[in-house]
Parts: structure tokens; sequence; C-alpha cells
């Protein structure tokens, strides 16, 4: 079976939140960055030994947060090496406002996995936009190269769109469908 790894930062619980679900259908294990930006002890052996690796940070002001750039940059070590090359890779994000920039940071993820040699796992979703789609269907938000959430400023994490959690998800499990196709 895939070993799978959810590396992710969260400043406010929201992302936390989308890391779980997504990590609960890709029956994935969590790896916080702190608040520091790095990983918690073990954390770099949990990515070295996961098959695909799945990443996860809010978008603010156009980009992942500081925390989630001081690991990309840390992963360097893995990269010069190419410890990484050939895992799958994917990744999620969460901002406040409907489109909020989250596809830059998903386009961000998608480099650092293409730098380290890795194979893009989008969502494979269809988006729901038809005039019956609610704020509550599964890719509201329309997004095809990750997950991606909206979390009103004002609301806390436990206030978080049920169908954004569902996407998560979804799109965990997707990952590891994809990591047992391929026999990762």
């Amino acid at each position: 079976m895939a070993q799978i790894a959810v590396v992710y930062h969260s400043g406010y619980g929201h992302t936390q939140r989308l890391a779980q679900a997504v990590a609960e259908g890709a029956g994935a294990q969590l790896v916080a960055i702190d608040a520091e930006g790095n990983l918690p002890e073990g954390g770099w052996e949990t990515l070295a030994a996961a098959s695909a690796i799945i990443f996860g940070s809010p978008t603010y002001m156009a980009g992942p947060s500081w925390q989630f750039k001081k690991f990309a940059d840390a992963s360097s070590k893995p990269w010069f090496s190419q410890a990484w090359k050939d895992k799958l890779f994917a990744g999620f994000t969460n901002s406040a406002s409907t489109n909020g920039d989250k596809q830059i940071t998903l386009d961000y993820m998608f480099h650092l996995a293409m730098q380290h040699g890795g194979i893009w796992v989008g969502n494979g979703m269809m988006p729901a936009n038809s005039k019956a789609a609610t704020r509550n269907d599964v890719n509201w938000i329309g997004s095809f190269s990750g997950a991606m959430a909206q979390s009103p400023s004002d609301a806390s994490a436990a206030e978080m769109f049920p169908g954004d959690l569902e996407t998560g998800k979804q799109f965990g499990q997707r990952v590891a469908d994809v990591a047992r196709r391929l026999d990762r």
C-alpha cells in the first residue's frame, strides 16, 4: 500500500482542517509545518519514505505562506540528491476570497514538485458550475490542478463549507487511487 504524506502549514486552522480532510481521503500521515516554518521531529524522514507527497498552504498575498516557502527552500537537500524524484505530488490551498489568487499557490506547489522530478496529480473533478449548483457542492470553486477551499475572513475553522471539506477528502482519495494504480 502506498505511503502518503500531507505536509502543510496552517495559520488560523482552516488549512489544517482541509489537510485533515485530504489526509482522511488519502489514508495519509499529516506533517504540520510549525509557525516558524519547521517540520516536526521525524518529518523529513516521513517525506522521504512517502511515495506521494501532498502539499498544503493557505494563500496569503498571492502565494503560499512564508512558512511553507521556508519548508520549500529547505527541501533543496532532497532536491540536490534527487531523493524525491518520481514521487507523486499534489497540492491544496485555502483563502478568504473565492478566487484569492489560489491558483498561484497551486502553481508554486506544482513547480516545486517539478523541480523535484515529481509527477503531479490534479483533482480530476468536474466543477460544480451549473445553475443548480450550490456553495456546498464538491469542487464549487472549480479547480482542476488541486483542491481549493474558501473560508470567509470572519469564519472560524469549524465554519468551513462542507463542500470544500468533501472536495478535499475526494481529492485525497484520488491521489491514493493514482498511487495504487501506479503501484507506488
